[in-house]
């Protein structure tokens, strides 16, 4: 009975966006808009950070990579959700809502993992800058990356699995505007324990760790600019972590709002807000707020900018 009930749930239906059907073309014009804003922006940082050798760092190395990542997040949700208003249609198949799922968990957890990367990148060039080089050598850097990808990869792949042994009942609706796990779970006809016990202990390795990485760098900064006399000098390390801080708050505000709107059993106003600061707003503000508050970064698109209106 269980196969019959998943062979029949062969597609899934998407709840979030078509309430009000006046909205829908105001909602295409915006959520296009801030795609191609997100795109463009972080493509900019990326051709940037490639171009001028001046950013050829750790630190711009890993935000070249950030941004990437948020290209491949936004691009998950927001293609898929733009024809299903253009189209009018709220169906979504079971294997593109199960690939759905999966790479929206690979580039959340890529997000974390590489903020938290980036905030040790900080912390070894303020508290050891004598030895920063040394340590944060090329070798060292393609390896941190290579790690993130092996871990979000496996713990991504142990979640589809785990989803794929549940039944789904014919005409299952999903209360969200995208295939999210935590939604996902909430309307399986089969028990999910097993699923909600990995759901936790993967949100210890995908926020809890990571962030506790970013706090306990941020800790030993503060420390060591403690002991730091010259204004200057602290003025200097604090704006090198100025933009990081910034993408973090920003990043784990809206984590934290989805975490808790996902704890309701219906998807509300406010945590569809959530849900769009969280999908759509970070990864479009990203490449703001470190081209904004960082001269090299400035510098370096003014750079680009320009040698692209030479060329033409």
């Amino acid at each position: 009975m269980e196969a019959a009930n998943q062979t029949e749930a062969s597609q899934f239906l998407l709840l979030g966006l078509y309430e009000d059907p006046d909205l829908q073309p105001i909602l295409f014009g915006v959520f296009l808009s801030m795609y191609l804003v997100t795109v463009l922006g972080n493509l900019l940082i990326i051709l940037a950070s490639i171009s001028d050798p001046r950013l050829h760092t750790p630190m711009y190395f890993f935000l070249s990579n950030l941004s990437l990542v948020d290209i491949c997040f936004t691009t998950t949700t927001i293609p898929r959700m733009l024809v299903s208003i253009q189209t009018q249609s709220q169906a979504i198949s079971y294997a593109g809502c199960l690939t759905q799922v999966y790479f929206f968990i690979v580039f959340v957890g890529l997000d974390n993992f590489l903020l938290t990367v980036m905030a040790y990148d900080r912390y070894v060039a303020i508290c050891h800058p004598l030895h920063y080089m040394v340590i944060m050598n090329p070798r060292v850097c393609g390896y941190l990356l290579l790690a993130c990808w092996q871990v979000i990869i496996w713990v991504a792949l142990w979640h589809i699995l785990l989803v794929a042994r549940l039944t789904f009942c014919v005409g299952t609706e999903i209360p969200h505007f995208f295939c999210e796990l935590a939604q996902v779970l909430k309307v399986a006809c089969s028990d999910i324990l097993i699923n909600n016990v990995c759901l936790l202990l993967s949100a210890i390795v995908l926020i809890i760790v990571p962030l506790g990485g970013i706090l306990y760098s941020y800790s030993k900064i503060i420390l060591s600019l403690m002991c730091v006399s010259s204004r200057k000098g602290k003025s200097k390390a604090f704006s090198t972590c100025g933009s990081h801080l910034s993408v973090v708050s920003l990043f784990y505000g809206t984590t934290l709002g989805v975490c808790l709107s996902s704890a309701a059993t219906n998807m509300s106003e406010k945590s569809f807000v959530a849900s769009v600061m969280y999908t759509v707003v970070t990864p479009m503000l990203n490449p703001f707020i470190y081209s904004l508050r960082n001269r090299e970064v400035k510098g370096a698109l003014g750079r680009l900018l320009s040698r692209a209106v030479t060329c033409q």
